[in-house]
């Protein structure tokens, strides 16, 4: 495998420019562009950097398990610390506002929505409609700010996230957009761009109990339980649309019931993401989804 290979491979998971990729290689542009052209080859300190980052972008960095048990309790202590972050985003208001904003905007941008973050905040908080943007566009920020509120207020009653709470979730995201929201699907799909097989339309109500069920068994928080259910959850695909943004929302909701913030996934991570998410589905291995979502609470704390 040579740098060639490592550096476009890094360069289209990441989407990143070559000025990008050289700035945080420490080197010029036109060094970074003469290894990718193959004109000349870096130092052997400079390959090992390269390499380590490659094998972090694509997961094929392997991460033991007492690694992320150790990055689990460090989470935690800063949680005790910070306080539940359930109980923040509840009683102030401008935190929360300032988290339905992100989760919306990158949530809806992950699935390929056209708006900015500036016009979904004029929809969030201005209560103004978009001439510009579509109706069905505008409909899926204001729904999931109002799922984002639902949930909240939700596990504040200390309801649990069971089949009723995932199917709620549906009916609010898709509130005036599809006819079967809050409903499992009754024809086949696929997820575009990937290889991973979706269950069978028959087998969804079974399988959507067994998913709840291993929530309810998941007492303490276990990074690698959460990406299991998470990339379980995606591969059943229960709904005709909206099963990301939903997938998501449970992610916040039993973060947010073990004291810590959501995960934050930002659109520029989306293709990392959708790797990891993949490696878990196809492969059967979540630990980098589950450092991926590690990294993902981490960077909630700085919004």
């Amino acid at each position: 495998m040579n740098i060639k290979f490592q550096l476009v491979a890094i360069q289209k998971i990441l989407g990143l420019s070559q000025e990008e990729m050289a700035k945080h290689l420490g080197v010029s542009f036109v060094t970074l562009n003469s290894w990718i052209n193959e004109r000349s080859q870096p130092h052997s300190k400079t390959s090992i950097a390269i390499y380590d980052w490659y094998q972090t972008v694509t997961g094929e960095k392997r991460i033991s398990p007492e690694e992320i048990e150790k990055k689990t309790k460090s989470l935690l202590k800063k949680a005790d610390k910070v306080g539940p972050f359930l109980k923040l985003l509840l009683s102030q208001t401008d935190l929360r506002d300032t988290f339905a904003l992100s989760l919306t905007y990158h949530s809806n941008k992950i699935e390929g929505s056209t708006l900015t973050e500036n016009e979904t905040a004029v929809l969030l908080f201005e209560n103004q409609t978009l001439p510009n943007r579509t109706l069905s566009e505008q409909l899926e920020a204001k729904n999931h700010q109002t799922a984002f509120d639902w949930l909240l207020q939700s596990l504040e009653k200390g309801e649990p996230v069971d089949e009723n709470f995932i199917l709620r979730l549906h009916t609010i995201l898709m509130n005036g957009i599809r006819n079967d929201a809050g409903s499992y699907r009754n024809h086949g799909v696929r997820i575009v761009g990937t290889h991973v097989p979706t269950a069978n339309p028959l087998k969804v109500p079974a399988l959507m109990e067994t998913l709840a069920l291993s929530i309810k068994n998941t007492k303490s928080l276990n990074f690698i339980e959460l990406a299991e259910i998470h990339a379980s959850f995606e591969k059943i695909h229960p709904f005709s649309d909206g099963n990301g943004r939903v997938g998501r929302l449970i992610l916040h909701a039993l973060l947010l019931q073990q004291g810590l913030p959501p995960a934050h996934i930002r659109q520029e991570d989306r293709r990392r993401y959708f790797l990891y998410l993949q490696k878990a589905q196809l492969d059967g291995d979540p630990t980098p989804l589950a450092t991926f979502l590690q990294e993902a609470v981490e960077q909630s704390y700085t919004l």
